[in-house]
């Protein structure tokens, strides 16, 4: 079986919060998206991210990479990488998503959003902390 592939990024904003977007099933998701031919995996998180969110991002650490069922019937691989940001300025949205938002860990529980998703922006908020 040949999956497409989803390249997904973490951006968190000082207070700790992740960037979401929400898709037209209504669904809170991480920026990024599908992988072009001769792309490289961080290249095109941070291609996605820009053309998304208009954010210029640096691809960090692997976080995840797992198959999710986007609806019955159609998978897809999605991996997911933390992603460092210099500034915030200048986030809006494209027109492929129906809203843009930031959401900490603790108002997460209470949006639709795959858990494959939530996990990913805990490892890489742990990441961070570790890091500081």
């Amino acid at each position: 079986m040949r999956l497409p592939v989803s390249v997904k990024g973490v951006v968190l904003d000082d207070g700790g919060k992740a960037a979401l977007l929400e898709n037209e099933r209504g669904e809170w998701e991480l920026p990024g998206g599908r992988l072009e031919a001769g792309e490289s995996l961080r290249g095109c998180v941070e291609r996605e991210i820009y053309e998304e969110i208009n954010l210029r991002v640096e691809a960090g650490t692997l976080l995840d990479a797992y198959v999710y069922e986007v609806v019955e019937g159609r998978r897809v691989l999605i991996v997911v990488y933390g992603c460092f940001v210099g500034s915030l300025d200048g986030i809006r949205k494209s027109g492929e998503h129906r809203g843009v938002g930031f959401f900490g860990l603790s108002e997460m529980g209470g949006i639709n959003l795959p858990e494959g998703y939530g996990r990913a922006v805990r490892a890489w908020s742990a990441h961070l902390r570790h890091r500081a």
